[in-house]
């Protein structure tokens, strides 16, 4: 799987929740951090996707996803920990550090693999 399949859903996931913090809870600090982190996400997956239409991998996307998806595990890790509350902190937590697995993974095997051409 390319890593902008997962990393455009995960931006738009960031990006709402986010705004759903501000909507519920008046947090100026869940929408900056959700709508900055989710725009960053799915410009990296857009970029990532670009490249991949040319035939190439971008690995400052993939540097980009990974520092993003980190941040976010320790940030939202750090505030499950001092609240114990699974909504948002702990969910959030959990899916970037999936994410980070992922991406590290993704740079381990040399990013995504781009297809022979069909001759």
């Amino acid at each position: 799987m390319h890593d902008f399949c997962f990393t455009i859903p995960y931006g738009l996931l960031v990006l709402v929740g986010g705004v759903a913090g501000y909507l519920r809870k008046g947090s100026i600090t869940s929408l900056a951090g959700g709508v900055g982190a989710g725009i960053v996400l799915l410009l990296a997956g857009f970029v990532s996707l670009k490249a991949f239409e040319k035939r190439r991998n971008s690995f400052f996307s993939l540097i980009l996803e990974t520092a993003c998806a980190l941040a976010l595990t320790y940030v939202m890790g750090q505030r499950y920990l001092q609240t114990s509350k699974i909504m948002p902190a702990g969910l959030v937590a959990l899916i970037s550090a999936v994410m980070t697995a992922f991406y590290l993974f993704k740079i381990a095997t040399g990013g995504n693999h781009i297809p022979s051409k069909d001759k």
